[in-house]
């Protein structure tokens, strides 16, 4: 089988294309990698199985978990009705090549109709909302830095786990007796042990702090790099935000909002330093004083979005970023410039910072900030 070939029957391919379709109207975001995935699941599952199929669309297509509700919901209303007439009349399972269609009108990177294939080419097309994923925000227009910020709101940022003291309870599960638990539930059923609880070590998420990089030669990116921000703060708990400049502000009461527009307006009064120049050293050893070293930063996850373009000492900037280093859990480093062909990190702020990064990568477009929430998950 071809690396881009699905084993599938006939007719699929519209089924699968119209339940998509349905699940985007209903307001997923579905990227077009997603619906190979699950075409590719559904060859493996095959298509008489209701409940795989359920499963292998829940797999690839749904990945937050609010999205659930709305996926059960289409699956009923399309797959038991809209669908199963497609696939009662499905033929004997053949090859469908699965082909990506980017939406340019180039000819000669049109689909082949010599015959050579072998079977049908099922042809997926790009949409809008998945070029705009790609997209550098510095080359967006208002109106796809709206879209692209519209999509960054509904983006889900989870940190880490780290381990807790605290135990939690598992039911019979655990390899810990919880006595206390065990006796209470004897008592209620009049002296008699029926079961035990257990419990099993507890966890909790790892503190997130974020350092935005606002000076001037981050204007085209800053503003969607707060919007990103402004996600993590108000999707989970122990979350802290910074602006770097020729100043530290700490704008994570200001960021609270879950209005994203009122938000990231009240982040902006609060900033003095906006476009300006910058001292990452001199602004990262005040954080380092006031609130990383002291506490914020120990065992955290630490997030710093910057060009690394540096006005300030890069020796200066070494020293604290190996004081950061060494308190952090994890220190990632988010630098728009990554993306361009050919970059190299020979900026002096980059080239002193980077020996004490654990991971470094793009953040330039929607796709790339969705990686950021990985590597922070992880």
């Amino acid at each position: 089988m071809p690396p881009d070939g699905v084993e599938v029957t006939t007719g699929v391919d519209r089924a699968v294309v119209g339940f998509v379709a349905a699940l985007r109207r209903a307001g997923l975001v579905v990227p077009v990698g997603s619906t190979v995935l699950f075409v590719q699941a559904l060859g493996e599952v095959g298509l008489d199985d209701r409940a795989g199929a359920y499963w292998a669309g829940r797999a690839t297509l749904v990945t937050r978990p609010e999205d659930v509700p709305v996926y059960d919901e289409v699956f009923r209303a399309y797959w038991d009705h809209g669908a199963a007439a497609v696939l009662r009349g499905a033929s004997a399972p053949e090859r469908i090549t699965v082909a990506l269609d980017d939406g340019e009108d180039d000819p000669s990177e049109a689909p082949d109709e010599s015959g050579d294939e072998e079977g049908p080419v099922l042809s997926v097309r790009y949409s809008a909302q998945e070029v705009l994923r790609e997209r550098d925000f510095a080359s967006c227009t208002d109106e796809e830095l709206a879209e692209a910020h519209r999509l960054m709101d509904r983006m889900r940022v989870v940190s880490a786990r780290r381990p807790s003291r605290r135990r939690r309870h598992v039911g019979e599960a655990g390899a810990r007796i919880d006595l206390g638990r065990t006796l209470r539930d004897a008592l209620r059923r009049g002296g008699e042990t029926t079961r035990l609880s257990t419990t099993a070590p507890g966890e909790r998420p790892r503190r997130l702090v974020l350092l935005v990089d606002i000076s001037g030669s981050m204007e085209p990116y800053a503003r969607s790099l707060v919007r990103f921000v402004h996600a993590a703060v108000v999707g989970r708990a122990r979350v802290e935000a910074f602006t770097l400049g020729t100043q530290l502000t700490r704008i994570t009461r200001e960021l609270a909002s879950r209005d994203p527009d009122a938000a990231v307006a009240r982040a902006a009064d609060a900033v003095e330093d906006w476009s300006g120049g910058t001292r990452l050293g001199e602004m990262l050893r005040t954080f380092n004083d006031q609130w990383g070293v002291r506490g914020m930063a120990r065992g955290a996850v630490v997030v710093i979005l910057s060009d690394g373009w540096d006005r300030g000492d890069p020796d200066l900037l070494a020293e604290q970023m190996g004081r950061l280093h060494r308190v952090a859990h994890r220190v990632v480093w988010v630098n728009p410039l990554k993306a361009t062909p050919g970059y190299e990190p020979l900026a002096r702020g980059m080239a002193a910072a980077l020996p004490f990064v654990d991971t470094f990568i793009a953040g330039h477009s929607l796709a790339a900030l969705e990686h950021l929430a990985e590597e922070i998950a992880a």
